[in-house]
Formats: structure tokens, sequence, C-alpha cells
């Protein structure tokens, strides 16, 4: 198995013109933001293109995104298990934006698109407040709630997933500019 490394935002800037980036975010996050060139293969879906991700690596180094760089960890570990060698960018595209470089966005796409991150942590705090304003005023039980989230967020910690973003993902304001798989595959295969 190979060992990801991890690009700066100056060294991706400087070598972007010969990586493939793979932007595994949702398609809502990718439309409102991503690196210029980086193709979207939301993090569901990189099994399915582990086939064209091998061809691409055959013909160059492949860089994978997300916001903050946890989901494209994930990727990489992926690649790595079937033998693609990848790189990631540390800080993810939050880095790279905040070093003042251009976000491309897709045409029609909203500016204001909330990261997966930032949305993960108002559900999760929401339903926090809820199980415990609930347990409070209506019965105790409610207060499980709260106790399903924290224990769901230690999970989340130990093992680098997360259910409740899988789940958010899933959601339609996620889905804008939904990822249409097939194209992303077919652009991937040509560039040579």
């Amino acid at each position: 198995m190979t060992t990801p490394s991890a690009l700066s935002t100056h060294e991706t800037r400087d070598r972007l013109h010969e990586l493939t980036v793979i932007d595994v975010r949702t398609p809502g996050e990718y439309a409102g933001g991503h690196l210029p060139g980086a193709l979207n293969i939301p993090l569901d879906q990189v099994q399915r293109a582990l086939t064209d991700l091998r061809q691409a690596a055959d013909r160059g180094e492949i860089l994978i995104v997300c916001a903050s760089g946890a989901r494209s960890e994930n990727a990489c570990r992926i690649l790595a298990e079937n033998g693609i060698a990848t790189a990631t960018l540390s800080g993810g595209t939050s880095a790279w934006a905040a070093e003042g470089h251009d976000l491309h966005r897709l045409q029609g796409s909203p500016r204001a698109t909330w990261g997966m991150e930032r949305q993960v942590r108002l559900t999760a705090g929401t339903v926090v407040l809820l199980g415990l304003l609930l347990g409070l005023l209506v019965h105790p039980a409610f207060q499980i709630l709260s106790a399903g989230i924290a224990a769901g967020l230690v999970f989340s910690a130990l093992t680098n997933t997360c259910g409740m973003a899988a789940l958010l993902a899933k959601l339609p304001h996620n889905r804008t500019g939904a990822a249409d798989l097939d194209a992303t595959l077919a652009a991937l295969r040509g560039r040579r």
C-alpha cells in the first residue's frame, strides 16, 4: 500500500498544470468553488472510478482535494489500498482560498455554499440543543438525542469518518449541479 504525499498550497500552485486534481467533496460544495481544472468525484463515488483513476495515475500524479483534508485522506486511503499513488492538498480548498488563490465556480452556482464540516456542526449542534430542550420541557427521554449525537461525534473522531456528513451529502442542496460521474470519467480519460 502506498502512502499519499501532502502538497502545500504553494507546491500545488506551482505544479497545478501537471497534476490531475480530483475534488472529492459533494457536488454542491464543488460547484461553490474548486481548484482550477479540478474534476468532481465525490468520496462516495471513488470506488466506481478506480479503473479510470488508475489509468490517470499511470499518466501522471493525482492530487486529491476536499475542504480541509479529512475526506481527501479517506479517498487517498481507498486509492492506496487499490495500488493507486496519490497526493493530498494540505488544508484542502480552505487553505487554498485562505492563501488568496482563485477558486473556480460552476456557472450559475451560489457563492455561499456551506462546506460539509460547517453543515455537520450546525446539524449536530441543533440536534443536541433540541434534545436538551425537549428533555427539559417535554420528557427526559429526549436527552437520548443529545447522547446519540455525542456518541456519533466520538465515533467519527476515532474512525475519521462521518456518518452525518454522508447523510447530509444526499440532501438536495448538496446535489446542486449533481456530479455526472460518467461525464467526469470521460473528461478524466480525455486528459493525456
